[in-house]
């Protein structure tokens, strides 16, 4: 890290941000899920509360890539460069996560709906997951070698 730049925590931020949103799409859509089948004196499929966590993972990545850029012995002419990466890779997996809360509260209301589908909806929430696991792994691949 930079002497006098201080703690570059953009990338841990972003992510919880997007994980902060992407959990309540999907936990807003679980509970009018619940909320429907209890209605309907039906049972209520608790396995949604996957759907509801899944972005929590991405605030993880970004710690992660916050610790990569903290630990990396930056030259002096670097500037402002790890608080740029920092903020670029928090936003992308922010996004990620926002998107899979999304992806999950469609699958929420799917499954509240038909109770069918659980495994189909988990593969399209694990493939967004992917995108915010490129980030961290490639974004910390990136980082200067002391």
């Amino acid at each position: 890290m930079i002497p006098g730049l201080g703690d570059f925590n953009a990338s841990l931020v972003f992510a919880a941000v997007g994980s902060a949103l992407g959990i309540g799409a999907a936990g807003m859509a679980a509970v009018g899920a619940w909320k429907k089948a209890f209605s309907l004196n039906k049972a209520a499929p608790f396995i949604m509360v996957a759907f509801v966590g899944a972005p929590l993972s991405q605030t993880f990545y970004g710690f992660l890539v916050r610790d990569a850029i903290r630990k990396a012995p930056w030259p002096a002419e670097a500037g402002l460069a790890p608080l740029l990466v920092g903020a670029l890779a928090g936003l992308a997996i922010g996004l990620s996560a926002f998107i899979q809360g999304k992806i999950g509260a469609k699958a929420a209301d799917a499954l509240g709906e038909t109770g069918k589908g659980f495994a189909n909806y988990l593969m399209a929430i694990g493939i967004i997951e992917t995108v915010a696991i490129f980030v961290m792994v490639f974004v910390t691949m990136a980082m200067p070698k002391g």
